[in-house]
């Protein structure tokens, strides 16, 4: 083997960057809402669980799920891109029927949870950052396809 032989061999192995441009945002994004409600949902579960058990469960699934999104966004390569498309649409349906569940039934949610009322508290990041993550990783592909 030569070493241009190796360098593309290399090349070939290295996963392919998620986090180049837009997706650099997108891991900002979803680190600073890691950071958010693991943290709230960890104090919740420690000091009131009693208080509102689902709706601070809820906040802790969140957090790791937005954990595995960021770490299969830095991560990258095909296997992480679509490990966090199904996070992500993961995500958005947890948004959706959570957002909806506490708009129908305020008394299931004596506390608000990441995603209550589509994400209200945290101004509407949670459902937005899967749509966009979504697009992204959609397009990353179809530009690695071309």
């Amino acid at each position: 083997m030569t070493s241009g032989e190796a360098e593309v061999s290399a090349a070939q192995e290295k996963p392919a960057r998620l986090i180049g441009g837009p997706g650099l945002l997108l891991v900002w994004f979803y680190g600073v809402m890691v950071v958010g409600a693991v943290s709230r949902s960890a104090y919740q579960i420690a000091t009131e669980f009693d208080r509102a058990p689902l709706a601070y469960s809820l906040s802790a699934v969140a957090g790791l799920v937005y954990g595995f999104i960021t770490y299969s966004l830095v991560r990258g390569g095909e296997t992480a891109r679509r490990a966090a498309q199904v996070c992500c649409a993961a995500e958005l349906a947890g948004v959706l029927v959570v957002g909806t569940w506490t708009l129908l039934d305020r008394d299931a949610f004596p506390d608000s949870t990441v995603w209550s009322d589509y994400g209200m508290g945290y101004v509407f990041i949670p459902v937005l950052l899967p749509l966009t993550a979504l697009f992204w990783l959609r397009r990353t592909r179809a530009r690695r396809a071309a």
